[in-house]
């Protein structure tokens, strides 16, 4: 699955700016510009949010999963989970399924937008 490769580090700049684009601006407008090359200029609209259990994926792709998790560390899964808990719409999807971001172990936005968010509960 493709879109699952596309993991933590691309979603997190795309949920980077969906925070932006929520916090008042406090940085004077000379700041502004200097976080504009930041962002992909391709990044897709979050349009549709999907949460998936890692349980309920195809043991080759948890592999993937596991296997960019590892790669990503603790740094940009803090990060993610940072972006996600700035981000109403996102946490509301989660505590709809009775989940936090805390659960959250990977993120993958498809070109057409759909964010995928694949959870693993503690166990």
């Amino acid at each position: 699955m493709r879109m699952i490769t596309i993991l933590a580090a691309g979603t997190t700049l795309a949920f980077a700016m969906a925070a932006n684009a929520q916090t008042p601006a406090t940085q004077p407008p000379a700041q502004a510009p200097a976080t504009a090359p930041e962002a992909p200029a391709t990044a897709p609209t979050i349009r549709s949010v999907n949460i998936v259990d890692m349980t309920e994926l195809p043991e080759a792709t948890q592999k993937q999963v596991n296997d960019v998790v590892a790669q990503g560390g603790d740094a940009e899964l803090k990060q993610l989970r940072s972006t996600i808990d700035a981000n109403p719409e996102l946490k509301s999807a989660l505590d709809a399924k009775g989940l936090t971001s805390a659960h959250v172990i990977a993120a993958s936005v498809s070109r057409e937008g759909a964010l995928t968010l694949v959870t693993k509960k503690a166990g």
